[in-house]
């Protein structure tokens, strides 16, 4: 088990992470965003940026259900990648004129605390595999 300092000790599951629970919450911000694109995008842009939005979540929950660091860390790296991913849905979103300034601020700043929270979760990671014995 991991340490996760929102819970106050170690996480039992998925779901007591920080970085599982952010993840969820722009996921979810991420669906209200995307009720708003014009309806022509339902199958493109809405459809892209939803599925990597919900890959970050799941790759962290599918990585902590591995039960090893190394396949762990290995779905949260994919989860960082399906971040980046959404960042990107989210910026031609945003050039393409589908969102405004106030909305994609809004999205930056849910993506950079994620994204620090994320790689210190990699690291935590990355920590118990040079310390296992």
């Amino acid at each position: 088990m991991l340490e996760n300092k929102h819970v106050g000790g170690y996480a039992r599951d998925f779901d007591e992470l920080e970085v599982y629970q952010l993840s969820m919450d722009l996921a979810c911000w991420i669906y209200e965003v995307t009720a708003t694109l014009p309806e022509s995008e339902r199958y493109n842009l809405v459809s892209q940026l939803r599925r990597a939005a919900t890959s970050v979540s799941s790759n962290i929950a599918e990585g902590f259900g591995r039960y090893h660091y190394r396949e762990n860390m290995q779905y949260c790296r994919m989860a960082r990648g399906s971040l980046s991913e959404t960042k990107s849905h989210l910026m031609l979103c945003m050039r393409l004129k589908f969102v405004d300034q106030t909305v994609y601020d809004e999205f930056i700043a849910k993506y950079r605390n994620l994204s620090v929270k994320l790689n210190n979760y990699i690291k935590a990671i990355g920590s118990h595999i040079n310390h296992k014995v």
